[in-house]
């Protein structure tokens, strides 16, 4: 052989050429370090492993599946699903990729909005933003918070108003007051005028305020603090802040889409592909949280993104009460058969609470509307 990359005794086997792991890994332009983390994952094991130097060794016939990870991760595809993805025919692994990308062109979408959003906003010669008061369209909405069936009370707050849309899920021993201190401290902006200046930017300030307040309520306690997700109108967009694993959704043409990422140390072993989504729903630690407004002086950043609205666009925000018992199937049947944001949002929490009611159950709905003649 003469390179020292090739050996051919494969422990316990039939005699197979193999390649070590550095040359495999330059053959299929992924990393040693890639590779060692796909064979923990199970995405990639190695033919073999040296039994005394724990050194890895791959067939060449394995070159196809790793160029084949290597090219869906250059797509930014999350590792559960470049699993499901190569588990899959090639008529099914194409419709797979094709469906994830068009997720991305949405996405991106979301992000080219942002941008020219702030582009405008930067060279706009008066601070003030017409389009924040702009009179296009308007919210028809309803919130309602329920303590469920099993919660000896109830530490969510609901809130909705002709500009403001929130939804905060308290914890701890002040969990209740955190959650109200939280969406209390957001309620300056629910007025007829949003005050001049970019809206992300009003709304961040917003969230420090409301980080202070929790501080305030939580008074050195450990364990206090609270999930908050907030829609912000403008009369023509809705500026979305997160953090925790309160849910908004959007429901447009029938269809549902989730528009916010869950601030979850299980989200995030699922973004990795250490876990399945079946196995994610029953893992112990699926409420633990890697970001909320807590007691503690530093706040994490939260999300904020800006979302262009349309007439028939309706829009829940809710608390894990609901999301964590009933399917995001039967929320986009629920959502799409009631008539009226009162209705969807009754008709939601009785949903949660037929399946059990563990937890406190908060919901928004609102109808992005023409006005009234």
């Amino acid at each position: 052989m003469g390179t020292g990359t090739r050996n051919n005794e494969v422990h316990g086997g039939p005699m197979e050429e193999t390649l070590t792991i550095g040359a495999f890994a330059k053959a299929c332009r992924l990393s040693p370090k890639a590779l060692r983390l796909y064979d923990e994952l199970d995405l990639l094991r190695p033919a073999r492993v040296d039994p005394d130097t724990g050194y890895r060794y791959y067939a060449a016939g394995q070159l196809e599946r790793a160029r084949l990870v290597a090219w869906l991760r250059r797509l930014g595809m999350p590792l559960a699903e470049i699993r499901h993805v190569c588990a899959l025919g090639p008529a099914a692994a194409a419709r797979e990729i094709r469906a994830h990308w068009a997720r991305v062109e949405a996405e991106t979408a979301v992000r080219r909005d942002l941008a020219a959003f702030l582009v405008d906003h930067l060279t706009e010669e008066s601070r003030g933003d017409p389009t924040m008061n702009a009179t296009a369209l308007e919210l028809r909405y309803c919130a309602h918070s329920d303590r469920g069936r099993v919660r000896p009370a109830n530490q969510d707050t609901a809130y909705a108003g002709g500009r403001l849309l929130a939804v905060a899920d308290g914890f701890g021993p002040a969990g209740a007051p955190a959650s109200s201190a939280a969406v209390g401290a957001l309620r300056f902006l629910d007025t007829p005028e949003i005050p001049a200046g970019g809206v992300l930017n009003l709304l961040e300030d917003a969230v420090q305020g409301a980080a202070r307040a929790v501080r305030d309520v939580a008074d050195g306690t450990d364990g206090v603090g609270t999930t908050l997700t907030a829609l912000l109108w403008t009369g023509s967009r809705l500026a979305l802040v997160h953090l925790g694993d309160s849910r908004a959704y959007l429901l447009r043409d029938g269809s549902l889409f989730r528009i916010t990422h869950d601030h979850t140390v299980v989200q995030s072993m699922l973004d990795e592909g250490r876990l399945t989504p079946e196995e994610a729903a029953c893992h112990p630690q699926r409420s633990l949280l890697l970001k909320a407004l807590t007691g503690e002086e530093t706040t994490t950043p939260p999300d904020l993104r800006l979302h262009d609205a349309q007439a028939g666009d309706r829009y829940l925000l809710c608390s894990d009460g609901l999301s964590a018992v009933v399917p995001d199937d039967t929320i986009e049947r629920l959502l799409t058969a009631a008539p009226a944001p009162d209705e969807a949002v009754h008709t939601l929490i009785t949903a949660a609470n037929e399946a059990g009611g563990p937890d406190n159950i908060s919901c928004v709905v609102a109808d992005v509307v023409e006005p009234a003649p």
